[in-house]
């Protein structure tokens, strides 16, 4: 019979394209992993891996069986989730990423709370932007993830995920001191558009949303720097190197010299938790989602 833990290195191989990072995932050594693919090409009689330079490479054979891994595991998680359904607990270790304002913003009173009403539970959170932590929870490294999409850009979802909205979110425009609009009660971002901007980096969420919406009104746009958190990003606008759109979500004090003024139309984002469809039935999922929405 396979054994289940070696099919789920074989699996990491595949998914991540080497051992070493395979063992990163599953927080063992690289040792270990080889240890466990050898054990598993005795178990089959097959040869799973192949010298490919200074890597490896899978096999015709590995490559069948890693299609029917993917099948095992997720039975084998819909079934730990049905059996925790069944118990009625919510207990165990809970993995999480989320993006930098949601940590600031939703994450302390939600995890507070968790760790009163379910003391058993142990959740583990990892900063991450949408783009990274959506598909670790497709490949099941992640129980949830809380994403955010605008108003006019939504965010593709990886096949085999469900989603349960938390909350809408508005974001306003933070200003350099002296800027010619700062004094106006509503800004339309097409105003903006030629300006330089200040962003996260381009492969995010909130920078692939700016640049699409620059675009948008017929300007390219110009991003002169880049940082992912929000108060170094206010920094650079109160040193006068550009703009920045600023979520109220976890907002951070704003330097005296930046002026803040909200948009119109209004900007908005919608923030929501992703998961696998085969840990729906886990009481986890369930009490980890009622506690963000407060």
């Amino acid at each position: 019979m396979l054994d289940l833990e070696r099919l789920r290195a074989l699996h990491s191989v595949a998914t991540y394209g080497s051992v070493s990072a395979a063992a990163d995932v599953l927080h063992v050594t690289t040792s270990a992993v080889s240890q466990q693919l050898a054990k598993l090409e005795r178990e089959t009689g097959q040869k799973l891996l192949e010298r490919n330079g200074r890597g490896v490479r899978l096999t015709d054979a590995a490559e069948l069986l890693v299609t029917h891994a993917d099948n095992i595991l997720a039975l084998v998680e819909r079934a730990q989730a049905d059996l925790e359904a069944h118990r009625g607990a919510v207990v165990g270790q809970f993995t999480m990423g989320a993006f930098p304002t949601s940590i600031r913003g939703l994450l302390p009173p939600a995890l507070g709370a968790l760790r009163t009403a379910h003391p058993d539970l142990r959740v583990q959170v990892q900063e991450l932007d949408p783009m990274q932590s959506m598909p670790l929870v497709a490949r099941g490294d992640l129980d949830m993830a809380i994403v955010q999409d605008w108003n006019n850009q939504p965010l593709p979802h990886p096949e085999g995920l469900q989603h349960g909205f938390i909350c809408d979110d508005v974001a306003d425009v933070a200003l350099p001191p002296g800027h010619p609009l700062a004094g106006r009660d509503e800004i339309d971002i097409k105003e903006l558009a030629g300006d330089p901007w200040i962003s996260s980096s381009t492969d995010s969420v909130c920078c692939a949303w700016l640049i699409q919406t620059l675009r948008g009104c017929e300007a390219e746009p110009r991003i002169d720097h880049m940082a992912y958190e929000i108060p170094t990003q206010l920094s650079l606008v109160a040193a006068g190197l550009g703009s920045a759109i600023l979520p109220r979500l976890g907002r951070c004090d704003v330097p005296p010299e930046v002026v803040v003024v909200p948009l119109k139309p209004a900007l908005t984002r919608r923030v929501y938790a992703v998961w696998r469809e085969e840990a729906a039935r886990r009481p986890a999922i369930r009490a980890v989602l009622a506690a963000l929405r407060g």
